[in-house]
């Protein structure tokens, strides 16, 4: 299977990048359309078809993924509407905030109707195939859905939600991953006021992280379980936990999520 991405900025180009880390995309079954030839030189070195043509980039893909800024969308749609192929591609579109109706509108080409299409909203721990990866299939068969899907969970993990749901997942998984990291980044200047050097303190907190991320995968407990384990009567970690509380730790996360939205 052949895949085309035009736009390959921080979110297309680690699009490119997680594809060629799965085992099941080669260089060449890639193509990348993207107006900056530094870009283009980067992934022409790992042998990927490039160009500047979105042209060519729609016709290549048996997908093609747009992954543009919103307000790019309309104008790059309406321009390679003619060179795809709606019997044979399907599309995935990576853009907030775009709707179905507005695509529906945008694609419908006279008696062939509506290419079928995907809204998705990835984060850009695809690069190193660790999205959490939300799609919304519009007009596509069962076959064609477990298709993207299946591309996407060979870069991360991936649901099927509604649209309704796009918004929210956006917040708290793409927007998410850098809530996550504002922590990270909490957590190591603390390390550092304890003593630790940065890099030292760094490397804690990034293990410390993923260990609670693959325990809680690994058991399925939630969270509130998992932390009573460690919160010994009277110890330092319920007492941490409950300055952090008063600081108005999970409410200002609740509150950061809400107000993305």
């Amino acid at each position: 299977m052949k895949i085309s991405v035009i736009g390959a900025g921080a979110m297309g180009g680690a699009i490119v990048e997680g594809l060629l880390k799965t085992e099941t995309y080669q260089p060449a079954d890639i193509t990348v359309a993207d107006p900056y030839t530094p870009i283009l030189d980067h992934f022409a070195e790992k042998g990927v078809s490039v160009t500047t043509n979105n042209h060519i980039a729609a016709e290549s893909g048996d997908i093609v993924m747009v992954v543009v800024k919103p307000w790019l969308v309309e104008n790059v749609l309406k321009d390679i509407k003619e060179s795809l192929d709606y019997n044979r591609q399907q599309l995935v579109l990576v853009a907030a905030g775009i709707k179905s109706e507005q695509m529906i509108t945008w694609m419908e080409k006279g008696e062939d109707g509506t290419l079928p299409f995907y809204l998705v909203i990835p984060n850009i721990a695809i690069a190193e195939k660790q999205s959490m990866t939300f799609i919304v299939p519009v007009g596509t068969t069962t076959i064609q859905t477990a298709t993207v899907k299946e591309l996407f969970d060979q870069m991360g993990d991936s649901i099927i939600t509604e649209e309704r749901l796009l918004a929210a997942g956006t917040t708290l998984a793409s927007c998410g991953i850098a809530y996550a990291m504002r922590y990270v980044r909490a957590a190591v200047e603390g390390g550092v006021e304890l003593g630790f050097k940065a890099k030292d303190s760094e490397k804690i907190v990034l293990q410390t992280v993923k260990g609670a991320v693959e325990l809680l995968q690994a058991t399925g407990e939630h969270p509130e379980a998992a932390i009573d384990k460690v919160t010994t009567p009277g110890g330092v970690t319920i007492r941490g936990l409950n300055e952090m509380e008063h600081a108005g730790f999970t409410s200002a996360v609740i509150r950061g999520l809400k107000a993305a939205l």
